[in-house]
């Protein structure tokens, strides 16, 4: 039996990786607030994850006082 090589594709050639991957993080949330950000991001039809990178982006974007 032969071993798969995930890197590799069928034909023997590397598999490129995505230019965008993106970083992990692990973020520590108080379950409360976690809650909370688990409702809103449902209310807008988004994941947590997808409304936490929303909410870190749009902070960012604010021009400063």
């Amino acid at each position: 039996m032969t071993e798969v090589d995930e890197n590799t594709s069928d034909d023997g050639t590397p598999r490129k990786r995505p230019t965008s991957e993106k970083k992990k993080i692990l973020l520590r949330l108080d379950p409360a607030l976690h809650e909370q950000l688990r409702l809103w991001a449902e209310r807008d039809f988004r994941s947590l994850n997808a409304q936490i990178e929303f909410l870190l982006k749009k902070s960012l974007s604010k021009p400063k006082d």
